[in-house]
C-alpha cells in the first residue's frame, strides 16, 4: 500500500536507533524516547499561497530530516511501518553528508 500526502505534508519514517550509554548498557529504541529524525518517505505537491499558486517543498524523498519532539502527532500504520505525517513547517532542517 502506498500514502501519498496533500499539501505541504511530508510523510517520515522515524529512525530507530539503539543507544549505548557510557556504561556500555544498550537502551533498545522501544525504551529510549522517540528519535526526533528520519528518513522523507514521501513529499506532497506544496502549500496552495493565497494567490493560487503551489510552492514547492524544500524537502524531497530519501532526505533525512530533523523535527521537533512533539512534531508529528499524527501517526499511521502502513504495512506494519509506523510513519509520521508531518507540515513541512514542522521540519527544523535536513542533515546533510
Amino acid at each position: 500500500m502506498k500514502l501519498r500526502p496533500l499539501g505541504d505534508r511530508v510523510i517520515v519514517r522515524r529512525n530507530d536507533e539503539e543507544e549505548t550509554t557510557e556504561g556500555g548498557i544498550v537502551i533498545p529504541g522501544s525504551a529510549a524516547e522517540k528519535p526526533s529524525q528520519g528518513e522523507v518517505l514521501a513529499v506532497g505537491p506544496g502549500r496552495t499561497l493565497d494567490n493560487g499558486e503551489i510552492q514547492a517543498p524544500s524537502v524531497k524523498k530519501g532526505d533525512v530530516v530533523v523535527f521537533g519532539q512533539y512534531a508529528g502527532s499524527n501517526t499511521v500504520k502502513v504495512d506494519g511501518d509506523e510513519l509520521v505525517v508531518l507540515n513541512e513547517n514542522e521540519i527544523l532542517g535536513v542533515l546533510e553528508k
